[in-house]
């Protein structure tokens, strides 16, 4: 059996003892009842988003893992699914299929200008960011920074030149146990990484302990006209915002969008539980926190939560022919929502 072949199947087994055993999923405790199954909500008003009263509807439940949304061309929309180490796929009509049936543990998903499907994979052995499709074009971009091998890379984002930023946010540091923190006291920080459409990797962002500028980077995003990047913190208050220099670096590290809920720890740390980041072709950005898919304008401004019925949303995209239906996914489960605003039409994501 082929070493990835193999990979793939001890994952899936492990993914169906945590998918079948109520005391291991969504990581309950022993003796605790399996949480409630997802169902159907209604988003409320949100004035150029989406209409009041619009069903967030469950599109398909039992996935492997969910993460890393992203719309092709043709309208479908196709997912990591990481506990079973390949990218899941879904049409305009809710029809599932493959799309990539072997990758290490995929997190995050971006399309190039050329059509590939670029990916963090997070294999032992395996991580790095690289192509994954189409067959036959699979190359790693990047795994090591300054001789050092990158700690987990989460998310990314694609520009119209083929650029990439993508966020290495490492293990959980607050996740408890011996993966709480890197096991090398000489590993990377988090940090932000810039891939130029070169392929020279660049660190613009290092933030693995407060008061750096981000202590858990984890979503990422471009603003359409791609001067700002957009970072989540998973344990900040804050969406984050950078100027993007003509050389890909960044600079002026702002507050730009005050999440709209956020839990406080007892060590004094906020937790948003932000994950994915998407932004519309007005500049609205959407983000996977507490409570859902909450929205901002391009100023910031907080507008509005689109409920989502899973403990914590992942990720986010928008598909479809007129890139109008947004795509939520995050615990095994896929929804999707009819919006009135639009994906951007010049990149993927």
């Amino acid at each position: 059996m082929k070493l990835r072949t193999l990979y793939t199947a001890v994952v899936s087994c492990l993914a169906l003892l945590v998918l079948t055993s109520p005391a291991l999923i969504a990581g309950a405790p022993q003796g605790q009842n399996q949480r409630a199954a997802p169902t159907e909500t209604v988003a409320p008003d949100i004035p150029g988003v989406v209409a009041g009263g619009t069903e967030v509807e469950i599109v398909k439940t039992g996935l492997m893992g969910t993460e890393g949304p992203v719309g092709l061309p043709d309208g479908s929309v196709v997912f990591c699914e990481p506990a079973g180490s390949k990218v899941g796929k879904l049409d305009a009509q809710g029809n599932y299929s493959v799309f990539v049936e072997q990758a290490y543990a995929p997190a995050g998903l971006g399309l190039d200008p050329k059509g590939r499907l670029v990916a963090t994979e997070n294999a032992d052995g395996h991580t790095g960011v690289g192509i994954i499709y189409p067959k036959g074009s699979e190359a790693m971009l990047a795994d090591t920074y300054d001789g050092k091998p990158l700690l987990r890379p989460n998310d990314l984002v694609i520009s119209s030149k083929g650029a990439i930023y993508f966020t290495d946010p490492g293990v959980n540091p607050l996740a408890g146990g011996a993966a709480a923190k890197p096991p090398d006291p000489n590993a990377l920080p988090y940090a932000v990484y810039y891939i130029s459409p070169e392929g020279k990797l660049t660190r613009v962002v290092v933030g693995s302990e407060r008061p750096n500028p981000i202590w858990r980077p984890n979503g990422i995003q471009l603003s359409p006209d791609e001067k700002t990047l957009y970072v989540n913190d998973s344990y900040g208050e804050y969406i984050l915002a950078f100027d993007i220099q003509p050389d890909g670096t960044v600079s002026n590290r702002r507050n730009f969008a005050k999440y709209a809920k956020v839990d406080m720890l007892p060590n004094g740390i906020a937790s948003s539980q932000s994950d994915g980041l998407i932004v519309d072709s007005e500049g609205r950005l959407y983000t996977c926190g507490l409570g859902g898919v909450q929205v901002f304008s391009n100023k910031g401004e907080y507008l509005g939560t689109i409920p989502i019925s899973v403990p914590h949303p992942q990720n986010l995209a928008f598909a479809g022919p007129d890139k109008k239906t947004l795509y939520v996914v995050g615990a095994g489960v896929a929804f999707k929502v009819q919006m009135l605003s639009q994906g951007l039409p010049n990149r993927a994501k």
